[in-house]
């Protein structure tokens, strides 16, 4: 009697810890918001509670009549006369931040190839510090719901295909900056020698968001911020480090066998040029 006892309570006890655990992973995979314009729900590094607080750490959006606001207009203006440059064929490769395509973004900027054939750990890291920097504009993106300039302005905007998808998710702060600046700054903690050429094509993957039309200069400022906080929070991470030193071994090879980038180096230096006028 004294064993079938035993055994009951060992049941049970077994029972709710696999219950606790399983709540403990749904709630931890759910809680925090991808927003619909980053893809789809795949888990990061980071757990829901080191998810940077886009609504703690940020400022309001800018208010319509403020001198914020009037600065993101400018920029707005400025970028019409980017239609149809290089610059807009730009803002429309960065837009796509699906894979393989978001792969090679900087490839060029490490002057290597970036793809699963070459780097299938840094793919890898990569596609998971995509949805930690998105998930960390996702709270203030739902909060604010700020409408994008496309919407304000009645302009064109470079990916009109995604127009329901830009609607539904708020423009500040921009995912695109978040994860843009996150990749940066990682490639060039990896590949220092190139960290000014890779943080240039960092600050230029972000204002293709404003040629494009679909984010304000204000957001993508902020989307930088949230980009950089989610890398501070990754490093505390131990599977993140295994991956980033597992990276780092495969672009200190690739440097050493002079294997081309697999992008368009000409045409995207062209983009980036023709951006200038943005800051000028």
């Amino acid at each position: 009697m004294r064993n079938r006892t035993y055994q009951f309570w060992g049941r049970l006890f077994a029972v709710l810890c696999l219950s606790c655990a399983l709540q403990d992973v749904l709630a931890d995979a759910g809680a925090t918001p991808i927003p619909p314009e980053i893809g789809n729900r795949d888990r990061g590094y980071l757990p829901t509670n080191a998810i940077p607080d886009s609504l703690g750490l940020l400022p309001l959006p800018p208010a319509d009549g403020s001198a914020s606001f009037a600065l993101d207009l400018i920029y707005a203006q400025k970028s019409f006369a980017l239609r149809n440059t290089p610059a807009w064929a730009l803002a429309i490769q960065d837009a796509d931040l699906s894979f393989p395509n978001a792969a090679s973004a900087y490839a060029c900027a490490l002057g290597v190839p970036v793809d699963e054939q070459h780097t299938p750990h840094l793919v890898k890291l990569l596609k998971k510090v995509k949805q930690d920097a998105g998930a960390a504009t996702g709270a203030a993106k739902d909060r604010y719901k700020r409408p994008r300039p496309f919407m304000v302005n009645d302009a064109r905007f470079c990916t009109p295909d995604d127009r329901a998808r830009l609607e539904a998710g708020g423009s500040y702060p921009s995912g695109h900056n978040a994860i843009g600046m996150a990749w940066g700054l990682i490639l060039a903690e990896l590949v220092p020698a190139r960290a000014d050429a890779i943080l240039a094509r960092a600050q230029a993957f972000g204002f293709s968001r404003v040629v494009c039309n679909v984010h304000w200069y204000s957001d993508t400022v902020w989307g930088r911020y949230l980009g950089a906080y989610t890398v501070a929070k990754l490093h505390a991470d131990r599977h993140f480090q295994d991956e980033l030193s597992q990276a780092k071994d495969e672009l200190d090879d690739l440097s050493e066998e002079a294997v081309a980038p697999n992008r368009d180096c000409v045409a995207e230096r062209a983009g980036i040029e023709a951006q200038k006028p943005l800051t000028q």
